[in-house]
């Protein structure tokens, strides 16, 4: 298997120049956040599905695309997709939040439900692609979504230099397998950390036993990262790449939500919090990247969880 490089992910710039939003990187202390919060779709997921819907051929985008999700990644390809014109097809879990499902919908997306407790995911996925007969986009099990996440790390390197340490969320592993990417492949001697939820922690146990494991679906409040395994490509990656990962309990999810709302004026959904969770919590030394990878999430919730009004 071929791993991705770093000329995947600056080929994929040039895909995204001029569509994806060039996010800020805010700084406070020695820290330095890339806020994909502010990205189109409201989430970093809208660099890979468009990297990859836009590699795909005319047969392909003729049937369609769908995808399994939760919602951020549900977002992004709904509004690739309406973008360029094609139908969308998205399998969400019953329990996804209200906002997202609607806001998938909003971008024209037909949104279809399933339960989440009783078939994992990647089968349910599987089904659902072969009753569609649609192009299936995963939301991180292909390198060309890698690809186009990692473009949010030649950014911040590109903004903020050389960096110690750069903290991003796990859910799939998409993400974290660009961002490493481009860490080492720039700076070789910067730490690439990960932070999964408390609750689950699947990637962290995978990678201590050298293989791919399976776990129930974690109960968290960072849905977006309520996974119950890791993508078999990024996973690789991950094995290379990731040289560590930190397990962040909900309610340090909270405090880095606050945080972010009182010392930054950024709205964060707790998945897109949870970087910056462990990297206040870690202790790390010099300068540290972190990676806010979404903010969606309605303000009613926002404030039931930090209580701020939004």
């Amino acid at each position: 298997m071929r791993l991705l490089g770093l000329t995947d992910v600056q080929r994929a710039a040039r895909t995204l120049d001029g569509v994806a939003n060039r996010t800020p990187a805010l700084r406070h202390e020695s820290m330095v956040l890339k806020s994909e919060n502010l990205q189109r779709s409201g989430s970093f997921k809208f660099r890979g599905a468009f990297n990859k819907v836009s590699s795909l051929t005319d047969e392909e985008r003729s049937r369609g695309v769908c995808t399994i999700s939760s919602g951020n990644h549900a977002q992004a390809l709904a509004l690739v997709a309406r973008e360029l014109g094609i139908r969308a097809a998205i399998l969400m879990p019953e329990d996804a939040p209200a906002f997202k499902v609607e806001a998938t919908r909003g971008y024209g997306a037909e949104v279809v439900t399933y339960d989440r407790y009783s078939i994992p995911q990647w089968e349910a996925g599987r089904r659902f692609q072969a009753e569609r007969g649609m192009t299936f986009v995963s939301a991180h099990d292909d390198p060309m979504i890698s690809a186009g996440a990692g473009t949010a790390a030649l950014e911040l390197f590109e903004d903020a230099g050389p960096l110690d340490v750069v903290v991003a969320p796990i859910g799939g592993g998409g993400g974290i397998a660009g961002y490493a990417t481009v860490a080492k492949a720039l700076h070789p001697a910067c730490r690439v950390v990960g932070a999964e939820p408390a609750a689950g922690g699947v990637t962290k146990k995978s990678l201590a036993a050298g293989e791919r494991l399976s776990i129930d679906v974690p109960e968290t409040i960072a849905d977006g990262q309520q996974l119950t395994t890791p993508g078999a490509y990024p996973f690789e990656v991950m094995r290379e790449r990731v040289d560590d990962v930190v397990l962040v309990t909900d309610s340090e999810i909270v405090a880095a939500m606050a945080f972010l709302f009182d010392g930054l004026e950024v709205v964060a959904e707790p998945s897109g919090a949870i970087a910056t969770a462990a990297a206040l919590a870690g202790g790390f030394e010099g300068r540290v990247g972190v990676i806010i990878s979404g903010g969606n999430i309605g303000a009613e919730r926002f404030e039931e969880l930090t209580g701020r009004h939004v």
